[in-house]
């Protein structure tokens, strides 16, 4: 890596800025056809072969030697005594985010309703839970007990009755952190199996794995294809792209800060995309030497580094009008809004996953604690998608209770329009009910 690195810059009074900025948010999420086809040949093989499936791909993925799925199973005992078995300060900081989380997911619950029409029809909705969902939760290097308790959290506060977690564990090495956040989030059972397989295992059910409903969480490439695929069978969340933040400042906040709040995405992965929006070319500058400056700092500036070549940018705009603007084509995830009055602008916004207001709100704050969501929709798809919350593990049923008296309007009006579509059974079912 040379000593600094080059972050495209642009403003959008360029003739070209349009395209600048298109190809800037591009991003190919074309499924990888070898990818697919090694997924494809392990659902079908777990949904034949069931345990001994799963329990060969483990085996052979993760380094374990299990003889049975059972022994990939961990117990409630075990979990607490993760939870237990924590520095004071960890489990303290990992409680208190699950009841911050919990707190604001405890608001997001959907109720029953229904009126009654002057004829004394009744109609209305029945809100309930779902039965079983399975929980996706990376392993390896990786450590999520954040993503635990973002996912977990939120089924358990819709009333969902049986939580299964997956989780891989190569070479058998558990990690504590994600056990511990998995007692406190009130999942129901763990098991140690991970990829495709396990995805496989929760969507058709195995001897050992019940399956689920709905499955939930993030992963690789090969999770995520196998969540495409076994969609229908069973719901899924989401199918996330790379993490994205955009920060629009007015030019007043610290450059260090934002700088920080930019690599905050970047570090995650290099296909991570980070993005500033000024108005203020001069602080575009002095943000441009904070990151030279903070980045030899980070222990994953290689990873920060190609992020930022790759996929960020700082943009110059006209002023924050045009910002709001070119944040609502972005449908960012992370949406920062380093202002002066960053309530009154957030009408502005009408596309983001999540929007942090004030230049104390950093993006940080909400993966971990500050309490909504942090499951958040990627590659513009806040367009039209939400946030992960308790709403994903509920459902609503139509009620619908004519009265004899309500039968002969409603009878009427369905038997015009299903004659009108050529499906006479329809229509004479309704006209059964009417009075001669």
């Amino acid at each position: 890596m040379t000593s600094e690195i080059k972050v495209r810059r642009f403003s959008s009074i360029d003739s070209d800025f349009q395209i600048k900025l298109k190809t800037l948010l591009a991003f190919e999420t074309a499924q990888d056809d070898s990818v697919d086809e090694v997924v494809a040949s392990i659902l079908k093989d777990v949904k034949s072969r069931g345990d001994a499936a799963v329990l060969d791909y483990t085996n052979r993925f993760d380094k374990t030697t299990a003889s049975t799925l059972s022994q990939l199973e961990i117990s409630q005992s075990e979990l607490v005594a993760a939870l237990n078995g924590l520095p004071a300060q960890q489990r303290d900081a990992l409680q208190s985010a699950a009841e911050r989380v919990r707190n604001y997911h405890e608001k997001q619950l959907m109720t029953s309703w229904q009126y009654t029409e002057a004829d004394g029809t009744i109609l209305g909705q029945q809100v309930t839970s779902l039965d079983r969902v399975g929980l996706y939760v990376p392993g390896g290097k990786a450590a999520y007990p954040s993503s635990v308790l973002m996912n977990a959290i939120p089924a358990k506060v819709a009333g969902v009755q049986e939580l299964i977690m997956v989780v891989p564990t190569p070479n058998g090495e558990k990690n504590q952190l994600v056990l511990a956040a998995a007692a406190i989030s009130g999942v129901d059972r763990v098991f140690c199996i991970g990829g495709a397989q396990a995805i496989g295992a929760m969507a058709y059910g195995t001897q050992t794995v019940p399956q689920v409903d709905k499955i939930v969480g993030p992963g690789n490439a090969y999770v995520a294809a196998a969540k495409r695929r076994v969609f229908g069978v069973v719901g899924i969340d989401m199918v996330a792209g790379p993490s994205e933040i955009l920060v629009i400042c007015d030019g007043k906040t610290n450059p260090d800060w934002v700088a920080m709040d930019l690599f905050s995405q970047a570090e995650h992965d290099e296909l991570a995309q980070a993005i500033l929006l000024s108005p203020d070319a001069a602080f575009l500058d002095k943000v441009y030497q904070s990151i030279q400056k903070l980045l030899k700092t980070m222990p994953r500036k290689d990873i920060i580094s190609t992020s930022l070549i790759d996929r960020g940018a700082l943009i110059h705009v006209r002023d924050l009008e045009e910002a709001a603007e070119i944040s609502n084509y972005i449908a960012p995830e992370h949406l920062e809004l380093s202002l002066d009055e960053p309530l009154i602008f957030s009408k502005k916004i009408k596309h983001a996953g999540a929007i942090f207001m004030g230049r104390d709100t950093c993006e940080a704050l909400g993966d971990y604690c500050a309490g909504p969501n942090h499951v958040l929709p990627t590659s513009r798809t806040a367009r039209f998608s939400s946030p992960l919350g308790v709403y994903d593990f509920q459902k609503r049923s139509s009620l619908i209770y004519v009265s004899s008296e309500g039968a002969q309007t409603l009878g009427k009006v369905a038997s015009t329009l299903a004659y009108g579509e050529g499906l006479q059974a329809h229509a004479q079912s309704a006209e059964y009910r009417l009075k001669k």
